[in-house]
C-alpha cells in the first residue's frame, strides 16, 4: 500500500491505496480519512453513488469524525480512483470494499452507502459478515426478485433491437458526452434534490471533474453491459448485522415507501427512517442524516479487530 497527497484541493488530504484484485491486476484507489479509532465503536466507511465520489460526503465527514474513525472511498471507475477498461459489477465493488477494510481500516466497520454505493455496501456485509458491524443504506439501489420466471420470457424483436443498440460503444459514448455537460448535471441534480439551493456550483464541479478522466466514458458504457448480480432479497437473506435504511421521500427515481416495505419484508429487524429529501439525503440534509448515523452507530456492538 502506498499513500500520496492528491493534486486536487479537498477538505481532507487525499490518499491512495493500491488494490490488488482477484485477477492480480492492481488498481489505484482514492480515499480520505478523518477521526481516530475508538475501542468501543466501529469505524465508518462511506460509499458514494453512481457518478459521485468521496466529495459527496464532505458535509458528513466533518461532523462524524468528532466521534468516529471515518473513511470515505472512491469506487473503482469513479472519482479520483483508476478507471480501467474492465467489466464493472456489484461483485467487483464488493471485493474492493472487503479488501479496503482488511488492508487499510483493519478494524470492525459499519458501511454507509448511497444509491449504487448502498448496493455495494449491502453486498459486502452479506458476503463478508465477519468484517461488517452494521449497514446504513441511503436510497439504496439494487433489484428485488419479482418472482417471475424471467429466464423463460423471450424478448420481443423490438426489445432485442433496443438492447443491441444500447450495447454499442459509440451510442454509450454519445450519451456520456451529453450527460457529462455541466448544464445537464445541474438539471439532473435539481430533479433529484428537493432543496434546489443544495445544488451548488461546487457540487456540479465535483461530479463533472472525474468525467474528464481517461477511461470515464468506458466506465459509463459498462453500465449497459453489467450482468445482474445477487438481488437485494438474496443479500438480505444472508445478512446478519444491524441494518438501517434512510429514505429521502422526494426521490423521483424510486417509490421509497414501497421499496422500504420490501426491505422490511425481507429483513424485519431493519431500522428505517423517511425524511424530507431527495435521492441524496446525506448531502441535501446532512444535519438530519449525521444525527441518525451517529445515534445508530454508537449502539453497534464491536467485535475483535480484523486479523
Amino acid at each position: 500500500m502506498t499513500r500520496s497527497i492528491s493534486p486536487y484541493p479537498d477538505t481532507y488530504p487525499a490518499q491512495y491505496w493500491h488494490w490488488q484484485a482477484s485477477d492480480d491486476t492492481t488498481h489505484r484507489i482514492h480515499y480520505v480519512h478523518a477521526g481516530t479509532p475508538h475501542a468501543d465503536r466501529p469505524a465508518l466507511l462511506l460509499v458514494h453513488g453512481f457518478g459521485a465520489s468521496t466529495d459527496h460526503w464532505r458535509k458528513n465527514i466533518d461532523t462524524l469524525k468528532q466521534e468516529f474513525d471515518v473513511w470515505a472511498i472512491d469506487l473503482l471507475g469513479f472519482g479520483r480512483s483508476a478507471k480501467p477498461d474492465i467489466p464493472y459489477s456489484g461483485d467487483l465493488w464488493r471485493d474492493q470494499l472487503q479488501a479496503f477494510i482488511t488492508d487499510v481500516i483493519r478494524q470492525p466497520t459499519a458501511i454507509a452507502g448511497n444509491s449504487l454505493g448502498g448496493y455495494a455496501a449491502l453486498n459486502t456485509a452479506a458476503t463478508y459478515p465477519e468484517m461488517v458491524a452494521g449497514v446504513v443504506l441511503l436510497n439504496s439501489a439494487g433489484p428485488f426478485n419479482d418472482g417471475s420466471n424471467l429466464k423463460n420470457r423471450q424478448p420481443s424483436p423490438v426489445q432485442r433491437l433496443v438492447k443491441w443498440f444500447a450495447l454499442q460503444d459509440w451510442v454509450a459514448y454519445l450519451i456520456f458526452q451529453n450527460t457529462r455537460r455541466k448544464t445537464v448535471i445541474r438539471k439532473t441534480l435539481e430533479k433529484v434534490y428537493l432543496d434546489k439551493t443544495a445544488v451548488t456550483d461546487r457540487l456540479v464541479d465535483e461530479i463533472f471533474r472525474p468525467s474528464g478522466d481517461p477511461g470515464a466514458a468506458q466506465v459509463f458504457a459498462s453500465v449497459f453491459k453489467t450482468p445482474r448480480g445477487a438481488t437485494v432479497d438474496e443479500l438480505l437473506a444472508q445478512l446478519v448485522c444491524p441494518l438501517m435504511t434512510i429514505w429521502g421521500e422526494g426521490d423521483p427515481w424510486m417509490k421509497t415507501r414501497d421499496r422500504g416495505a420490501k426491505f422490511r419484508e425481507f429483513y424485519p429487524s431493519v431500522t428505517e427512517h423517511y425524511i424530507e429529501a431527495g435521492h441524496c439525503p446525506h448531502d441535501e440534509v446532512p444535519e438530519v442524516v449525521n444525527r441518525l448515523i451517529y445515534d445508530w452507530a454508537l449502539g453497534l456492538a464491536v467485535t475483535s479487530a480484523i486479523a
